[in-house]
């Protein structure tokens, strides 16, 4: 199979998963309307993922439906295989199962060997039939980023800015897909838009996978550790819409084919409608 059409810009969004009440449906289908081609879920924390993907895709008609992620731990391989060996053609086409490690701190002492496991799952998917060019691997050292090339169609990096994507690309050569997160937050000031990303990212700082990331991007200890405005602004875009989309421009400028773009909320503003109506702000900055 063909590596599925996730156009240049996509979502990423957990209340398309989470949220509870009505409306999920209507703005997976407002997003997919406004021209994003990838609605990118999270599963990092549960083994329910593929079952929000295949509801997903029964109610919509032409955007991607990716995992970001498929937490190896939860699933075994033949598992993810035999799943998407009975979808319809059409939704096989539309499919992007975006696979990760996790981390220590949610697995616990199970987790080891990060590399080489990974590596044991996706040669399990292999054999067990599935559709590599439908899968990418959440990558953020250069051994992920290289593995990613060499197993899957790319790379689906989370958390990180355009130099991150300058180096990934410059890793997986021509021809492999490139899917950067990338977070934004709203404001009626820079200070507010600030305050939400701090909280955004406040867990993720916790995590030695993604403060070594940052590190390796020329971010200080001392500047993750304050909230450092260069910290924060160079992982979330922040205030501005037109920063938001010169955002996403940089990355396609350092080699990425697809921005998936995550709206980064304060408390009270991540309903369905708040929330389609900033990201048509984003689509149309951007179309």
């Amino acid at each position: 199979m063909a590596v599925p059409a996730l156009g240049k810009l996509g979502v990423w969004n957990s209340e398309l998963r989470w949220a509870e009440g009505p409306g999920g449906e209507q703005f997976a289908r407002d997003l997919e309307g406004m021209g994003y081609g990838a609605l990118w879920v999270p599963g990092g924390f549960d083994d329910k993922v593929l079952e929000d993907v295949s509801r997903l895709l029964s109610v919509t008609q032409k955007a991607v439906i990716a995992t970001g992620i498929l937490n190896l731990w939860k699933y075994q391989p033949a598992e993810v295989a035999d799943w998407f060996a009975a979808l319809p053609a059409e939704h096989k086409a539309r499919t992007m199962i975006g696979i990760g490690i996790s981390h220590s701190a949610l697995i616990g002492e199970d987790y080891s060997r990060p590399l080489a496991n990974t590596r044991k799952f996706l040669e399990g998917l292999e054999a067990a039939g599935m559709a590599m060019d439908n899968t990418s691997l959440a990558a953020l050292g250069p051994k992920m980023v290289a593995l990613s090339g060499e197993k899957t169609s790319g790379a689906h990096p989370y958390l990180v800015d355009p130099e991150h994507s300058r180096q990934a690309r410059a890793i997986l050569g021509a021809g492999k897909l490139l899917a950067p997160e990338q977070g934004v937050a709203f404001g009626a000031t820079i200070e507010e838009a600030r305050k939400a990303a701090i909280q955004g990212v406040s867990f993720y700082k916790t995590l030695p996978n993604y403060r070594n990331n940052w590190l390796r991007l020329g971010y200080t200890d001392a500047e993750i550790d304050a909230d450092a405005d260069r910290f924060i602004d160079g992982i979330v875009a922040c205030g501005e819409v037109s920063t938001m989309a010169a955002r996403v421009r940089e990355h396609w400028q350092a080699g990425a084919d697809h921005v998936c773009v995550q709206i980064i909320s304060a408390e009270g503003e991540n309903d369905f409608a708040t929330l389609a109506a900033r990201f048509r702000q984003i689509a149309q900055a951007l179309a």
